[in-house]
């Protein structure tokens, strides 16, 4: 991934909590016929130090699992907050009209050595910390104990985990930054205005990057 210096994100927690917000990752293996990507829904626990370790699972009949080259290393790719950018938003565009569009974004690339499980205690409890999590702000949320235990094993036996430990974390917010601050200051206002929730996250994203400059 290019990675100017002025878009870097290496604080570990930072990412962390992007991968929590967003866990839906993109999971690029090598298999002996190319490369093959899987969007697998994964958790991070930050032990051990310093990357953490991502956890979740895949089908039973899905061959990723199965065909990837077990020596190479997996990446993992989480997308976060991301908007296009219009030239209007700047104020460099009423003084000189030097200015084109861009897209800002902010993502996290894990590299991982990976491990498949089948074993069925560690996938129940994978799969009831996953929902304990997703259904935390409903008023009446789901538990896997509601659904007949029968069934329950039945579909236990048809996942594997994936247990990926992270070796190398590298992060990218494109928010903004190589901008005088009162374009950055337009680009919050336009993606204020926009009304959709990610033009608001990344305003909120290029704010929190202008007050650290």
């Amino acid at each position: 991934m290019y990675l100017p210096s002025h878009f870097t994100e290496s604080r570990v927690p930072v990412m962390h909590d992007l991968m929590r917000a967003y866990p839906l990752a993109a999971v690029v293996t090598t298999t002996a016929a190319g490369p093959a990507a899987d969007h697998v829904p994964l958790e991070i626990d930050p032990a051990p130090a310093p990357y953490g370790t991502l956890r979740g699972h895949v089908a039973r009949a899905n061959p990723m699992w199965r065909e990837r080259l077990p020596a190479t290393p997996v990446l993992a790719i989480f997308q976060g907050p991301q908007a296009y950018v219009s030239p209007s938003a700047y104020a460099t565009k009423r003084e000189t009209g030097r200015v084109v569009p861009t897209w800002n974004y902010a993502v996290v690339h894990a590299r991982c050595t990976l491990r498949a499980i089948g074993d069925p205690a560690w996938l129940r409890g994978l799969v009831e910390r996953l929902t304990a999590r997703h259904e935390s702000d409903r008023s009446a949320p789901w538990q896997v104990t509601d659904a007949p235990p029968d069934y329950v094993d039945q579909l236990l036996r048809a996942i594997v985990g994936l247990e990926l430990v992270v070796t190398e974390l590298t992060g990218k917010w494109k928010a903004s930054q190589n901008r005088p601050a009162r374009d950055r200051a337009g680009v919050v206002e336009d993606l204020s205005r926009r009304g959709d929730d990610s033009a608001a996250a990344m305003a909120r994203l290029v704010q929190a990057a202008a007050d650290e400059l």
